[in-house]
Protein backbone atom coordinates (compact mmCIF):
# COMPACT_ATOMS: atom_id res chain seq x y z
CA UNK A 1 0.00 0.00 0.00
CA UNK A 2 1.44 3.59 -0.95
CA UNK A 3 1.87 6.14 1.73
CA UNK A 4 0.20 8.88 0.81
CA UNK A 5 1.25 11.23 3.55
CA UNK A 6 3.28 13.95 2.66
CA UNK A 7 6.90 13.66 3.24
CA UNK A 8 7.81 15.04 6.15
CA UNK A 9 10.85 17.24 4.90
CA UNK A 10 8.50 18.86 2.01
CA UNK A 11 8.05 22.20 1.69
CA UNK A 12 4.75 23.38 3.34
CA UNK A 13 1.68 25.23 0.99
CA UNK A 14 2.37 28.78 0.72
CA UNK A 15 -0.42 30.68 2.52
CA UNK A 16 -3.32 32.43 0.11
CA UNK A 17 -2.42 36.42 0.49
CA UNK A 18 -5.18 38.58 2.46
CA UNK A 19 -7.50 40.62 0.16
CA UNK A 20 -7.07 43.96 1.86
CA UNK A 21 -8.96 46.04 -0.47
CA UNK A 22 -11.67 43.26 -0.44
CA UNK A 23 -11.63 43.41 3.58
CA UNK A 24 -11.17 47.31 3.82
CA UNK A 25 -14.35 47.32 1.06
CA UNK A 26 -16.28 45.20 3.32
CA UNK A 27 -16.22 46.44 5.89
CA UNK A 28 -16.76 49.92 4.96
CA UNK A 29 -20.08 48.87 3.21
CA UNK A 30 -20.73 47.35 6.71
CA UNK A 31 -20.23 50.75 8.43
CA UNK A 32 -22.26 52.55 6.04
CA UNK A 33 -25.17 49.77 5.93
CA UNK A 34 -25.23 50.11 10.02
CA UNK A 35 -25.04 54.36 9.63
CA UNK A 36 -28.15 53.76 7.98
CA UNK A 37 -30.02 51.85 10.05
CA UNK A 38 -29.20 54.48 13.01
CA UNK A 39 -30.26 57.40 10.82
CA UNK A 40 -32.97 55.43 9.47
CA UNK A 41 -34.23 53.99 13.36
CA UNK A 42 -33.44 57.72 14.78
CA UNK A 43 -35.66 59.35 11.86
CA UNK A 44 -38.75 57.02 12.81
CA UNK A 45 -38.74 57.43 16.36
CA UNK A 46 -38.91 60.81 15.85
CA UNK A 47 -42.22 60.42 13.88
CA UNK A 48 -43.83 57.09 15.19
CA UNK A 49 -43.43 57.56 18.60
CA UNK A 50 -45.18 56.91 21.98
CA UNK A 51 -44.88 58.87 25.36
CA UNK A 52 -45.54 56.69 28.66
CA UNK A 53 -45.65 59.05 31.89
CA UNK A 54 -44.34 56.85 34.45
CA UNK A 55 -45.06 59.15 36.69
CA UNK A 56 -47.20 57.77 40.18
CA UNK A 57 -50.67 60.15 39.69
CA UNK A 58 -50.28 60.84 35.85
CA UNK A 59 -48.64 64.46 36.57
CA UNK A 60 -48.05 64.68 32.76
CA UNK A 61 -51.23 63.41 31.01
CA UNK A 62 -53.50 65.91 30.29
CA UNK A 63 -57.12 64.94 31.65
CA UNK A 64 -60.19 63.59 29.27
CA UNK A 65 -61.77 66.82 28.98
CA UNK A 66 -58.43 68.96 27.74
CA UNK A 67 -57.63 66.20 25.04
CA UNK A 68 -61.32 66.26 23.85
CA UNK A 69 -61.33 70.12 23.92
CA UNK A 70 -57.63 69.65 21.58
CA UNK A 71 -58.87 66.53 19.60
CA UNK A 72 -62.48 68.52 18.86
CA UNK A 73 -61.93 72.09 18.81
CA UNK A 74 -58.80 73.15 18.97
CA UNK A 75 -57.35 70.60 16.39
CA UNK A 76 -60.39 71.83 13.64
CA UNK A 77 -59.08 75.40 13.91
CA UNK A 78 -57.86 76.37 10.49
CA UNK A 79 -54.90 78.97 11.88
CA UNK A 80 -52.99 77.72 14.56
CA UNK A 81 -53.10 79.05 18.49
CA UNK A 82 -49.55 80.94 19.35
CA UNK A 83 -48.36 79.22 22.52
CA UNK A 84 -45.72 81.34 23.91
CA UNK A 85 -43.85 79.97 27.49
CA UNK A 86 -41.61 82.40 28.75
CA UNK A 87 -40.67 80.64 31.55
CA UNK A 88 -37.17 80.96 33.68
CA UNK A 89 -35.28 77.65 33.96
CA UNK A 90 -34.54 78.11 37.23
CA UNK A 91 -38.44 77.91 38.14
CA UNK A 92 -39.15 75.17 40.19
CA UNK A 93 -41.87 74.36 37.93
CA UNK A 94 -40.17 75.11 34.53
CA UNK A 95 -39.92 70.94 33.88
CA UNK A 96 -43.72 70.24 34.58
CA UNK A 97 -45.07 73.21 32.63
CA UNK A 98 -42.67 72.34 30.07
CA UNK A 99 -44.24 69.00 29.35
CA UNK A 100 -47.54 69.65 29.42
CA UNK A 101 -46.96 72.56 27.08
CA UNK A 102 -45.31 69.66 25.02
CA UNK A 103 -48.08 67.57 25.52
CA UNK A 104 -51.05 70.18 24.47
CA UNK A 105 -48.76 71.08 21.44
CA UNK A 106 -48.66 67.37 20.40
CA UNK A 107 -52.52 66.36 21.08
CA UNK A 108 -53.45 69.63 18.93
CA UNK A 109 -52.68 68.21 15.72
CA UNK A 110 -49.88 71.10 14.99
CA UNK A 111 -52.80 73.71 15.58
CA UNK A 112 -50.96 75.01 18.54
CA UNK A 113 -47.45 76.90 17.55
CA UNK A 114 -45.21 75.65 20.75
CA UNK A 115 -42.51 78.52 21.37
CA UNK A 116 -40.16 78.45 24.77
CA UNK A 117 -38.32 81.17 25.67
CA UNK A 118 -35.57 81.48 28.78
CA UNK A 119 -35.49 85.02 29.51
CA UNK A 120 -32.35 84.76 30.62
CA UNK A 121 -30.66 83.04 27.95
CA UNK A 122 -33.39 84.77 24.76
CA UNK A 123 -33.40 88.35 26.12
CA UNK A 124 -33.17 89.77 22.55
CA UNK A 125 -36.54 87.31 21.54
CA UNK A 126 -38.13 87.97 24.91
CA UNK A 127 -37.51 91.58 24.71
CA UNK A 128 -39.60 91.17 21.03
CA UNK A 129 -42.57 89.01 22.26
CA UNK A 130 -43.00 91.44 25.03
CA UNK A 131 -42.64 94.24 23.10
CA UNK A 132 -45.17 92.76 20.56
CA UNK A 133 -47.93 92.47 23.52
CA UNK A 134 -46.96 95.63 25.18
CA UNK A 135 -45.97 93.34 28.37
CA UNK A 136 -43.24 93.70 31.06
CA UNK A 137 -41.67 90.07 31.98
CA UNK A 138 -41.79 90.51 35.58
CA UNK A 139 -43.26 86.88 36.44
CA UNK A 140 -43.11 83.49 34.46
CA UNK A 141 -45.50 83.73 32.15
CA UNK A 142 -47.42 81.81 29.31
CA UNK A 143 -49.14 83.85 26.29
CA UNK A 144 -52.16 82.60 24.39
CA UNK A 145 -52.80 84.10 21.13
CA UNK A 146 -55.77 82.57 19.35
CA UNK A 147 -56.51 85.50 16.94
CA UNK A 148 -58.00 84.34 13.60
CA UNK A 149 -57.06 87.65 11.92
CA UNK A 150 -54.15 89.80 11.23
CA UNK A 151 -55.74 92.04 14.16
CA UNK A 152 -53.61 94.25 17.19
CA UNK A 153 -52.72 92.59 19.45
CA UNK A 154 -53.79 95.52 22.13
CA UNK A 155 -56.68 97.54 21.79
CA UNK A 156 -57.43 100.89 23.35
CA UNK A 157 -61.21 100.22 24.43
CA UNK A 158 -63.82 102.92 24.26
CA UNK A 159 -62.76 105.33 28.02
CA UNK A 160 -59.09 105.02 26.62
CA UNK A 161 -57.34 102.34 28.20
CA UNK A 162 -54.85 99.81 26.58
CA UNK A 163 -56.50 96.14 26.69
CA UNK A 164 -55.06 93.29 25.37
CA UNK A 165 -57.11 91.43 22.04
CA UNK A 166 -60.04 89.47 23.35
CA UNK A 167 -58.36 86.45 22.15
CA UNK A 168 -55.15 87.29 23.55
CA UNK A 169 -54.67 86.03 27.04
CA UNK A 170 -51.72 85.30 29.86
CA UNK A 171 -51.49 82.75 32.38
CA UNK A 172 -48.92 83.79 35.58
CA UNK A 173 -46.88 81.26 36.99
CA UNK A 174 -48.33 82.27 40.39
CA UNK A 175 -51.95 81.44 39.30
CA UNK A 176 -50.86 77.84 38.23
CA UNK A 177 -49.40 77.65 42.33
CA UNK A 178 -51.94 77.10 44.95
CA UNK A 179 -50.97 78.66 48.64
CA UNK A 180 -51.91 77.70 52.00
CA UNK A 181 -51.20 79.58 55.21
CA UNK A 182 -49.19 77.31 57.84
CA UNK A 183 -49.68 77.32 61.32
CA UNK A 184 -47.36 80.02 61.92
CA UNK A 185 -49.46 81.82 59.10
CA UNK A 186 -46.28 81.95 56.83
CA UNK A 187 -48.18 81.44 53.23
CA UNK A 188 -46.54 78.60 51.24
CA UNK A 189 -46.90 76.33 48.49
CA UNK A 190 -49.28 73.28 48.87
CA UNK A 191 -50.05 72.44 45.29
CA UNK A 192 -49.91 72.86 41.62
CA UNK A 193 -52.79 73.57 39.10
CA UNK A 194 -51.49 74.21 36.21
CA UNK A 195 -53.18 72.54 33.75
CA UNK A 196 -56.33 73.51 34.94
CA UNK A 197 -55.13 77.25 34.21
CA UNK A 198 -53.80 76.50 30.93
CA UNK A 199 -57.02 74.38 29.66
CA UNK A 200 -59.02 77.96 31.30
CA UNK A 201 -56.70 80.37 29.21
CA UNK A 202 -57.02 78.08 26.12
CA UNK A 203 -60.65 78.27 25.93
CA UNK A 204 -61.00 81.95 26.83
CA UNK A 205 -58.26 82.89 24.04
CA UNK A 206 -60.42 81.00 21.61
CA UNK A 207 -64.09 82.23 22.31
CA UNK A 208 -62.51 85.32 23.12
CA UNK A 209 -65.05 86.23 25.91
CA UNK A 210 -66.25 84.45 29.25
CA UNK A 211 -69.68 82.66 29.01
CA UNK A 212 -71.77 85.25 31.03
CA UNK A 213 -74.49 83.29 33.92
CA UNK A 214 -76.47 85.39 36.23
CA UNK A 215 -76.38 84.16 40.16
CA UNK A 216 -79.88 85.20 41.60
CA UNK A 217 -78.29 86.23 45.04
CA UNK A 218 -81.31 87.67 46.61
CA UNK A 219 -82.59 84.26 46.75
CA UNK A 220 -79.70 82.46 47.74
CA UNK A 221 -78.52 81.75 51.35
CA UNK A 222 -74.85 82.36 49.89
CA UNK A 223 -73.95 86.06 49.97
CA UNK A 224 -71.22 86.72 47.11
CA UNK A 225 -70.02 90.17 48.80
CA UNK A 226 -68.98 88.33 51.92
CA UNK A 227 -65.35 86.16 51.98
CA UNK A 228 -67.73 82.93 51.93
CA UNK A 229 -65.66 79.54 50.95
CA UNK A 230 -68.94 78.16 49.22
CA UNK A 231 -69.38 81.15 47.07
CA UNK A 232 -65.18 81.44 46.22
CA UNK A 233 -65.37 77.15 45.37
CA UNK A 234 -68.63 77.84 42.81
CA UNK A 235 -67.19 81.03 41.27
CA UNK A 236 -63.53 79.57 40.90
CA UNK A 237 -65.04 76.56 39.11
CA UNK A 238 -67.34 78.47 37.21
CA UNK A 239 -64.20 80.66 36.29
CA UNK A 240 -62.14 77.87 35.43
CA UNK A 241 -64.64 76.77 32.68
CA UNK A 242 -64.59 80.36 31.23
CA UNK A 243 -67.78 80.96 32.63
CA UNK A 244 -68.31 84.61 34.52
CA UNK A 245 -71.00 84.25 37.69
CA UNK A 246 -72.22 87.94 37.87
CA UNK A 247 -74.80 88.23 40.90
CA UNK A 248 -77.81 90.10 40.11
CA UNK A 249 -80.86 90.88 42.35
CA UNK A 250 -84.04 88.33 40.32
CA UNK A 251 -86.76 90.91 41.89
CA UNK A 252 -85.44 93.55 39.41
CA UNK A 253 -84.98 91.47 36.34
CA UNK A 254 -87.88 91.93 34.00
CA UNK A 255 -86.74 89.83 31.26
CA UNK A 256 -83.16 87.86 30.88
CA UNK A 257 -80.62 89.85 28.46
CA UNK A 258 -80.08 88.20 25.70
CA UNK A 259 -76.47 88.30 26.27
CA UNK A 260 -77.02 86.11 29.56
CA UNK A 261 -76.15 82.72 28.33
CA UNK A 262 -77.40 81.19 31.77
CA UNK A 263 -79.14 81.02 35.22
CA UNK A 264 -78.14 79.75 38.59
CA UNK A 265 -79.92 79.41 41.51
CA UNK A 266 -77.91 77.93 44.47
CA UNK A 267 -79.45 77.38 48.01
CA UNK A 268 -82.30 79.43 47.40
CA UNK A 269 -83.91 80.77 50.75
CA UNK A 270 -86.92 82.56 49.77
CA UNK A 271 -89.21 81.41 47.27
CA UNK A 272 -90.18 83.04 43.55
CA UNK A 273 -92.54 86.24 43.55
CA UNK A 274 -95.12 85.70 40.40
CA UNK A 275 -93.54 87.71 38.49
CA UNK A 276 -90.27 86.44 38.68
CA UNK A 277 -91.80 82.75 38.73
CA UNK A 278 -93.17 84.67 35.14
CA UNK A 279 -89.50 85.92 34.10
CA UNK A 280 -88.48 82.07 34.78
CA UNK A 281 -90.52 80.66 32.36
CA UNK A 282 -90.28 82.94 29.55
CA UNK A 283 -86.68 82.11 29.58
CA UNK A 284 -86.87 78.36 29.98
CA UNK A 285 -89.57 78.61 27.00
CA UNK A 286 -86.69 80.16 24.77
CA UNK A 287 -84.22 78.21 22.96
CA UNK A 288 -80.72 77.79 24.33
CA UNK A 289 -81.99 78.62 27.94
CA UNK A 290 -79.99 76.99 30.41
CA UNK A 291 -80.61 76.81 34.38
CA UNK A 292 -78.46 75.54 37.28
CA UNK A 293 -80.03 74.62 40.50
CA UNK A 294 -78.25 73.21 43.18
CA UNK A 295 -80.83 72.71 46.42
CA UNK A 296 -80.77 72.70 50.20
CA UNK A 297 -81.71 69.87 51.52
CA UNK A 298 -85.44 68.72 51.91
CA UNK A 299 -85.70 72.78 51.55
CA UNK A 300 -87.17 73.69 48.19
CA UNK A 301 -89.44 76.69 47.92
CA UNK A 302 -93.01 75.72 47.15
CA UNK A 303 -93.33 77.91 43.94
CA UNK A 304 -89.71 76.76 42.82
CA UNK A 305 -90.79 73.29 43.46
CA UNK A 306 -93.87 73.65 41.73
CA UNK A 307 -92.15 74.81 38.60
CA UNK A 308 -89.69 71.82 38.82
CA UNK A 309 -92.43 69.33 39.00
CA UNK A 310 -93.80 71.09 36.45
CA UNK A 311 -90.39 69.97 34.17
CA UNK A 312 -90.15 66.27 35.84
CA UNK A 313 -88.47 66.49 38.09
CA UNK A 314 -89.67 66.99 42.00
CA UNK A 315 -87.36 67.53 45.27
CA UNK A 316 -88.75 65.73 47.79
CA UNK A 317 -88.69 66.78 51.04
CA UNK A 318 -86.69 63.84 53.00
CA UNK A 319 -83.03 63.40 53.64
CA UNK A 320 -81.03 60.54 52.45
CA UNK A 321 -79.82 58.47 54.93
CA UNK A 322 -78.55 54.48 56.10
CA UNK A 323 -77.82 52.68 59.47
CA UNK A 324 -74.81 50.91 59.37
CA UNK A 325 -73.82 48.85 62.68
CA UNK A 326 -76.88 51.02 64.31
CA UNK A 327 -74.38 54.06 63.62
CA UNK A 328 -76.95 56.87 61.63
CA UNK A 329 -75.01 57.79 57.86
CA UNK A 330 -75.72 60.90 56.13
CA UNK A 331 -73.18 60.74 53.85
CA UNK A 332 -75.13 60.06 50.43
CA UNK A 333 -72.84 57.09 48.15
CA UNK A 334 -73.69 56.40 45.08
CA UNK A 335 -72.81 55.63 40.97
CA UNK A 336 -73.16 58.06 38.37
CA UNK A 337 -75.90 56.82 35.82
CA UNK A 338 -74.47 55.47 32.82
CA UNK A 339 -76.40 56.32 29.24
CA UNK A 340 -75.60 59.80 29.49
CA UNK A 341 -73.56 61.65 27.08
CA UNK A 342 -71.85 64.53 29.47
CA UNK A 343 -71.00 62.32 31.65
CA UNK A 344 -70.05 59.14 29.94
CA UNK A 345 -66.07 59.71 31.80
CA UNK A 346 -67.74 59.15 35.14
CA UNK A 347 -70.57 56.87 34.08
CA UNK A 348 -70.45 53.44 36.77
CA UNK A 349 -68.01 55.31 39.05
CA UNK A 350 -68.60 56.11 42.62
CA UNK A 351 -69.47 59.19 43.91
CA UNK A 352 -69.90 60.21 47.84
CA UNK A 353 -71.43 63.72 48.90
CA UNK A 354 -71.14 64.90 52.22
CA UNK A 355 -73.35 66.84 54.55
CA UNK A 356 -77.33 67.02 53.64
CA UNK A 357 -78.95 65.53 50.69
CA UNK A 358 -82.89 64.77 49.59
CA UNK A 359 -83.75 62.72 46.82
CA UNK A 360 -85.39 63.99 43.75
CA UNK A 361 -88.67 62.24 42.20
CA UNK A 362 -87.84 62.06 38.05
CA UNK A 363 -90.19 61.15 35.64
CA UNK A 364 -88.63 59.52 32.98
CA UNK A 365 -90.24 58.90 29.47
CA UNK A 366 -93.62 60.44 31.39
CA UNK A 367 -96.42 60.87 28.38
CA UNK A 368 -97.47 64.30 28.87
CA UNK A 369 -93.68 65.36 29.40
CA UNK A 370 -93.05 64.03 26.10
CA UNK A 371 -95.91 65.88 24.31
CA UNK A 372 -94.58 69.16 25.29
CA UNK A 373 -90.74 68.26 24.19
CA UNK A 374 -89.67 67.49 28.15
CA UNK A 375 -87.21 64.95 28.84
CA UNK A 376 -85.98 64.43 32.36
CA UNK A 377 -83.03 62.09 33.24
CA UNK A 378 -81.75 60.54 36.42
CA UNK A 379 -78.19 61.54 36.38
CA UNK A 380 -76.53 60.17 40.07
CA UNK A 381 -78.28 57.24 41.66
CA UNK A 382 -77.99 56.58 45.26
CA UNK A 383 -76.98 53.07 46.79
CA UNK A 384 -79.87 50.77 47.50
CA UNK A 385 -79.57 50.76 51.07
CA UNK A 386 -79.94 54.61 51.64
CA UNK A 387 -83.58 55.98 52.16
CA UNK A 388 -84.80 58.85 52.04
CA UNK A 389 -86.28 59.66 55.79
CA UNK A 390 -89.21 62.31 56.02
CA UNK A 391 -88.79 62.76 59.61
CA UNK A 392 -85.19 63.32 59.96
CA UNK A 393 -84.07 64.87 63.30
CA UNK A 394 -87.27 63.54 65.21
CA UNK A 395 -85.14 60.76 66.62
CA UNK A 396 -84.84 57.09 66.71
CA UNK A 397 -85.02 57.51 62.74
CA UNK A 398 -85.75 54.35 61.03
CA UNK A 399 -87.24 52.99 57.32
CA UNK A 400 -90.90 53.49 57.21
CA UNK A 401 -92.18 52.09 54.18
CA UNK A 402 -95.36 54.05 54.62
CA UNK A 403 -94.12 57.44 54.81
CA UNK A 404 -90.36 57.10 53.69
CA UNK A 405 -88.92 56.92 50.29
CA UNK A 406 -87.09 53.32 49.13
CA UNK A 407 -83.81 53.62 47.27
CA UNK A 408 -82.39 53.50 44.99
CA UNK A 409 -82.80 57.72 45.19
CA UNK A 410 -81.74 59.69 42.69
CA UNK A 411 -79.57 62.99 43.57
CA UNK A 412 -78.91 64.85 40.76
CA UNK A 413 -81.18 65.46 37.44
CA UNK A 414 -81.06 67.01 34.04
CA UNK A 415 -83.90 68.30 32.05
CA UNK A 416 -84.07 69.13 28.04
CA UNK A 417 -86.63 70.94 26.47
CA UNK A 418 -86.79 70.68 22.60
CA UNK A 419 -85.46 68.03 20.07
CA UNK A 420 -82.59 66.96 21.75
CA UNK A 421 -82.52 63.81 19.77
CA UNK A 422 -82.72 65.55 16.45
CA UNK A 423 -78.94 66.72 15.06
CA UNK A 424 -80.75 69.58 12.91
CA UNK A 425 -82.32 71.02 16.25
CA UNK A 426 -80.37 69.99 19.12
CA UNK A 427 -77.95 73.16 19.66
CA UNK A 428 -81.78 74.66 20.47
CA UNK A 429 -82.34 73.10 23.39
CA UNK A 430 -82.96 74.48 26.44
CA UNK A 431 -81.10 72.78 29.13
CA UNK A 432 -81.75 72.55 32.71
CA UNK A 433 -79.46 71.18 35.79
CA UNK A 434 -81.13 70.18 39.17
CA UNK A 435 -78.93 68.99 42.53
CA UNK A 436 -80.15 68.39 45.74
CA UNK A 437 -76.66 69.07 47.62
CA UNK A 438 -75.45 72.28 48.44
CA UNK A 439 -73.03 71.09 51.18
CA UNK A 440 -70.33 69.48 48.72
CA UNK A 441 -69.12 73.56 48.14
CA UNK A 442 -67.60 73.64 51.28
CA UNK A 443 -63.66 72.87 50.92
CA UNK A 444 -63.56 70.76 53.71
CA UNK A 445 -65.97 68.67 52.51
CA UNK A 446 -65.25 69.01 48.46
CA UNK A 447 -64.46 65.85 46.18
CA UNK A 448 -62.82 65.44 42.95
CA UNK A 449 -65.63 64.06 41.19
CA UNK A 450 -67.71 66.50 42.70
CA UNK A 451 -66.43 69.18 41.01
CA UNK A 452 -65.72 67.21 37.95
CA UNK A 453 -69.73 66.59 37.74
CA UNK A 454 -70.12 69.94 38.31
CA UNK A 455 -67.66 71.21 35.55
CA UNK A 456 -69.48 68.98 32.96
CA UNK A 457 -72.88 70.05 34.18
CA UNK A 458 -72.27 73.42 33.03
CA UNK A 459 -70.32 73.26 30.46
CA UNK A 460 -73.57 70.44 28.82
CA UNK A 461 -76.03 73.61 29.74
CA UNK A 462 -73.33 76.28 27.77
CA UNK A 463 -73.11 73.68 25.00
CA UNK A 464 -69.84 72.29 25.47
CA UNK A 465 -69.92 69.00 25.70
CA UNK A 466 -65.87 68.56 24.69
CA UNK A 467 -65.00 70.18 27.60
CA UNK A 468 -67.50 68.03 29.62
CA UNK A 469 -65.57 64.94 31.54
CA UNK A 470 -62.95 64.18 33.96
CA UNK A 471 -61.18 67.68 34.09
CA UNK A 472 -57.59 68.46 35.17
CA UNK A 473 -56.00 67.67 38.86
CA UNK A 474 -54.45 70.00 41.48
CA UNK A 475 -51.47 68.14 42.45
CA UNK A 476 -50.40 68.75 46.44
CA UNK A 477 -47.07 69.13 48.08
CA UNK A 478 -46.38 66.95 50.53
CA UNK A 479 -43.79 67.08 53.71
CA UNK A 480 -41.38 64.01 54.93
CA UNK A 481 -41.45 64.56 58.85
CA UNK A 482 -37.65 63.15 60.58
CA UNK A 483 -36.64 63.10 63.44
CA UNK A 484 -33.28 65.34 64.00
CA UNK A 485 -31.80 61.82 64.50
CA UNK A 486 -32.94 60.44 61.27
CA UNK A 487 -31.73 63.74 60.17
CA UNK A 488 -28.26 63.41 61.34
CA UNK A 489 -28.17 59.17 60.09
CA UNK A 490 -29.12 60.41 56.14
CA UNK A 491 -25.87 63.12 56.66
CA UNK A 492 -23.47 60.43 57.80
CA UNK A 493 -24.58 58.38 55.10
CA UNK A 494 -23.63 60.89 52.45
CA UNK A 495 -20.72 62.46 53.99
CA UNK A 496 -18.96 59.52 55.06
CA UNK A 497 -20.79 55.84 54.41
CA UNK A 498 -21.43 56.31 50.22
CA UNK A 499 -17.84 57.91 49.63
CA UNK A 500 -16.26 55.25 52.14
CA UNK A 501 -18.45 52.14 49.84
CA UNK A 502 -17.09 53.85 46.84
CA UNK A 503 -13.23 53.96 48.28
CA UNK A 504 -13.67 50.18 49.40
CA UNK A 505 -15.22 48.84 45.66
CA UNK A 506 -12.23 51.04 43.95
CA UNK A 507 -9.64 49.44 46.32
CA UNK A 508 -11.13 45.88 45.37
CA UNK A 509 -10.75 46.66 41.57
CA UNK A 510 -7.42 47.94 41.65
CA UNK A 511 -6.47 44.88 43.52
CA UNK A 512 -7.64 42.37 41.42
CA UNK A 513 -6.21 43.90 38.89
CA UNK A 514 -2.47 44.44 40.09
CA UNK A 515 -3.08 40.51 40.95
Amino acid sequence: MSDTLPHPDADPKPARPLNRWGLGTLSLLQLILMLLIVVALNYLSTVHYTRFDLSRQGDYTLANSSERYLEETVAKREKPVKWIMAFRRSSPFYERVRALSEEYARKSDGKIELEILDPLRSPERTQQVMAAFELSFLKDMIIFDARTDDGEAVKVDATGFKRLNPNVKVAIADEMVVHRSDQQGQRRPSGFQGEGIMTSRLVEAIEGRPRRMLFLADKSTIDPSSENDAWKSLEQTMRFQNIELTPVRFSEIKEVPEEVEGLALIAPRYDLTDEELAVLETYWNKPKAALLFLLKAGDTPPKLRAFLRGNGVTPRRDRIITREEDKLVTTARGVFTPLIDFTSDLANQSVVYDGASSSLEVREGAPELLDRKISAFSLIEISPQFWGETRFGAGGEAFDETEDHPGPLTLAASVTRGAASDDRFAADTSRMMILANTDFLDPDRQRAENIDFLSASVNWLMGRETLAGIGPRSFGTYKLPLLDAQVTFINRVNLFFLPALIFLIGGIIWSSRRA
